[in-house]
């Protein structure tokens, strides 16, 4: 039967309304930083402080882990101090890595995070497609596998993978609900709330995708108003119980006042330091901020926008009341950036687009190569290769501070088992009754940390008769042999 006038067959939506379907160049993204990531990973650099703690808290138990986080206590007599209350659910997430044979070891925790980062990107690729098109989902996620900050920590056995991972999903989810209403709510809350669990920094990223969706869709954006809400509700619930144990501050020692210039140092983190690219970025993500995405790209200039902005004006607004900067910390906001840039990379005249496309991935590409040349940032391991070799067994392995203490700890069981039975840990002083004392410290602005094992060896009448330097670029070590005095 044909149609009639009062009845017209029914017409499917026109093509230019169906997000674009997938495409394995979407895949090109989460290459790029699997293959940087394992460049970074070829010198075999050993776990400094951060890292080693990942390792510390992952091999216990689930319950002494669990214990330690609600009671705000350490889990070793060394680190008494540092609970694994910050970020709590990630050395869950790490307990459960390290239990599957074969993935215990140092390397396979930072692959954890170079795989965690990959999919992030994967779906921020996605989502960015879906709005604007293919070649600038892939742009961006181009760009972002080659940002100097995301690339050196997405092969760090740190939280920062999981947090990029739950942002891509959390992008792509509201980008689902934009298209697709009410599909993308339940992954929207499920990965918002993920955000804040992996680094609660993230949280302000959440409240960035609450906002966009608020401006596009006005009083319909009720549901991922609701929605929001509820996923913070984890991570104020972490916070709140960080302040409970008497773990709240602790961390606030690495933060950095800027003196209202936070913005200014986020840019310059994310372009690690390079002038040519942090200029480039801003000026096209100023475009992108106008222009990108054409004439039916609101949607995609409005995420890219508030991505990129609330999250770093609620931390300057909070830097009013103390300093909240770190570079790391503001990796997940940062994102938004490189969305933001990909966007006006594509939104100039056409002959344009592939050369300054290039120019911009070219730069972050140069801004990421002495990546490859760093130093390692603690040396640990080789102390502990050179103690293995060199110390003879009944003379004692003593760890002055907390930080020499954590490494000896760690690496005596990996790489020097033989030494277990000799090591000293805090709270134990260096014992007085040995005629030879390996003391492990470490060197604060050219001087050892102040210890008592000084006094006490000094005491014993022993001397100090040597001594060798392992230099990291975030911690130095020496190693000290004393002996008994002639």
């Amino acid at each position: 039967m044909t149609a009639t006038r009062e009845h017209p067959a029914p017409t499917a939506p026109p093509d230019r309304c169906r997000p674009p379907r997938w495409s394995p160049v979407e895949l090109a993204p989460p290459v790029l930083v699997v293959a940087l990531g394992v460049l970074l990973l070829l010198p075999g650099h050993g776990l400094w402080f951060d890292e080693l703690f990942t390792a510390e808290v992952g091999r216990r138990s689930l319950g002494d882990i669990l214990t330690a986080i609600v009671r705000g206590e350490g889990v070793t007599s060394y680190l008494a101090g540092v609970p694994p209350s910050y970020n709590a659910p990630y050395y869950v997430v790490v307990h459960a890595w390290m239990s599957v044979p074969g993935l215990g070891g140092d390397t396979s925790l930072r692959v954890l995070s170079l795989l965690a980062t990959a999919g992030g990107l994967a779906l921020v690729t996605r989502a960015v497609a879906r709005l604007g098109g293919t070649a600038t989902g892939v742009l961006a996620g181009l760009l972002l596998a080659a940002s100097p900050l995301l690339v050196l920590h997405s092969v760090e056995a740190r939280s920062y993978g999981l947090a990029v991972l739950a942002t891509g999903a959390t992008a792509l989810a509201l980008v689902r609900w934009l298209q697709e209403p009410p599909r993308g709510l339940v992954l929207l809350g499920l990965a918002g709330a993920g955000m804040g669990l992996a680094h609660w920094y993230a949280v302000t990223v959440l409240a960035a995708f609450v906002v966009a969706a608020v401006v596009l869709r006005g009083r319909r954006a009720l549901p991922v108003v609701l929605v929001g809400a509820v996923a913070a509700l984890p991570t104020c619930l972490l916070v709140g119980l960080n302040v409970l144990n008497g773990t709240g501050s602790r961390n606030a020692e690495h933060l950095r006042d800027t003196d209202g210039r936070l913005l200014g140092y986020a840019v310059e983190a994310w372009a690690g330091g390079r002038t040519p690219l942090l200029f480039l970025a801003v000026g096209l993500a100023v475009i992108g901020a106008v222009r990108g995405g054409g004439s039916r790209g609101r949607e995609l200039r409005v995420l890219g926008l508030a991505w990129t902005c609330v999250p770093l004006l609620l931390l300057a607004g909070a830097e009013f009341l103390r300093p909240v900067y770190h570079p790391r910390y503001l990796l997940a906001g940062l994102l938004g950036l490189g969305v933001l840039a990909a966007a006006g990379a594509l939104a100039v005249p056409r002959g344009a687009r592939g050369p300054l496309a290039g120019l911009l991935l070219g730069c972050a590409l140069l801004a990421s190569v002495p990546l490859a040349d760093r130093e390692p940032r603690e040396r640990a391991d080789d102390l502990v290769r050179v103690l293995a070799d060199v110390q003879v067994a009944g003379e004692p392995v003593v760890a002055a501070d907390q930080r020499s203490a954590i490494g000896l700890d760690h690496y005596v069981r990996t790489l020097a088992p033989r030494l277990r039975a000799d090591l000293v840990l805090p709270p134990d002083d260096a014992p007085a009754d040995a005629d030879r004392v390996w003391l492990v410290r470490r060197v604060i602005d050219g001087v050892p940390e102040p210890t008592d094992d000084d006094e006490i060896l000094r005491e014993a009448g022993l001397r100090l008769v040597d001594e060798q330097g392992f230099r990291g670029t975030q911690t130095r070590l020496v190693l000290q042999r004393w002996e008994a005095g002639d």
